[in-house]
């Protein structure tokens, strides 16, 4: 993927930020959210399908409740994106509609994506609305998520939207040019980094892990939601979302932005899947010989070489795989639940089930329900 090609793509995922939607939080700013729909409805006309992962809703709801702050309560945050998403939406369905197209609110927590049949559910919804050139517009569904099934912030969100419906391109408006060597917030000579592979090491320490009042993440999450984007062979841009025109212009290929190429084999749907589980129930700890073995042949995790483990976990549920120092190797799904997996612990497949009394499965965790980590 190059800037060249980017006339010749067909499915644009574009995420708007609190910052740039709501005016650094002075409310919604119409004016602003009219020409960004201008420049949508343009693509639309390019032949691109469009899906929108708007923040705003809390930063709305903050003004029109009159609070100054961010609140740190969940109930407040909930009772904020409750009244917001109201203003939020009826913003997007009265500019669209004066250029004869409806749009769509999907409000999805992480438990709609770790839930196959439901993640499947929301795919076909998805394509079945571009079909009929609705504009969906994606949020969190801030008025019920809890901590345990939060995506964190809405760069994630939305580049696990690029891969449930393998978008071409991620487009993350935000307030900055794009991605820098240093960060220009503090370093004025910092250099604004136009192209880069996504899995270059070296881009992670660039982004500053630091967001702003309004919003959740920082450049950080970003360059972290186009390292998942990546997985469904997604590019993500990083651009300014007050450049006028920026989609237009980033559609014809115009040098703006940050440009981060995915370098790597896309991984197969239910991989895809399987990586977009941001919450884990447990930890096995591998021995040396198993994370090779993962790493290498792509074969079942075996309990023979699981070390330890932590959590209570049941069958079926997301597990993480740690090497001896604690870094993620992999994660799958586990065929024995904790009380059970922690008896055949280092033992060979075939004493299984002469240690539990039956036998579901050779493996802990079977090849097809286990990805590699990044």
């Amino acid at each position: 993927m190059n800037r060249s090609q980017l006339k010749q793509t067909k499915r644009w995922v574009v995420k708007l930020g609190s910052a740039l939607l709501t005016d650094d939080g002075q409310g919604l700013n119409l004016d602003a959210l009219e020409l960004w729909v201008a420049q949508i409805v343009e693509l639309q006309q390019h032949g691109v399908e469009v899906v929108i992962v708007s923040s705003g809703s809390v930063a709305e709801g903050m003004q029109r409740l009159g609070w100054s702050a961010r609140p740190s309560a969940l109930n407040e945050l909930q009772a904020a994106a409750a009244v917001g998403q109201m203003g939020l939406i009826q913003a997007y369905e009265s500019k669209f509609a004066k250029y004869g197209i409806r749009t769509a609110q999907i409000l999805m927590t992480h438990d709609d994506l770790s839930n196959r049949k439901r993640y499947l559910n929301v795919k076909n919804t998805i394509q079945t609305l571009l079909e009929y050139r609705v504009v969906p517009i994606i949020n969190e569904n801030d008025t019920v998520v809890t901590d345990e099934i939060r995506f964190g912030d809405n760069d994630t969100l939305a580049a696990l939207t690029a891969n449930l419906i393998a978008a071409d391109i991620l487009v993350i408006l935000t307030d900055q040019q794009g991605l820098y060597d240093d960060n220009p917030r503090q370093n004025p000579n910092a250099k604004l980094i136009m192209e880069a592979q996504v899995s270059r090491k070296d881009i992670e320490a660039m982004a500053s892990p630091e967001g702003g009042a309004l919003g959740k993440g920082g450049m950080y999450t970003k360059v972290m939601a186009a390292k998942r984007a990546a997985r469904s062979g997604t590019a993500t841009l990083i651009a300014s979302g007050r450049e006028p025109a920026i989609l237009p212009k980033l559609f014809s290929g115009q040098a703006f932005g940050t440009l981060l190429i995915p370098d790597l084999e896309p991984l197969t749907a239910r991989q895809q899947w399987l990586a977009g589980h941001l919450q884990a129930k447990g930890t096995l700890v591998l021995d040396d010989g198993a994370v090779a073995m993962l790493q290498t042949s792509g074969k079942s995790l075996l309990p023979i070489g699981v070390k330890s483990q932590i959590g209570q976990f049941q069958r079926g549920e997301m597990v993480v795989c740690c090497d001896l120092q604690g870094r993620e190797v992999a994660r799958g799904l586990v065929n024995y639940p904790a009380n059970e997996s922690q008896k055949i612990l280092g033992k060979l497949s075939s004493q299984i089930e002469a240690i539990l009394g039956y036998i579901d499965d050779e493996s802990l965790i079977h090849r097809d329900n286990l990805v590699l980590s990044e």
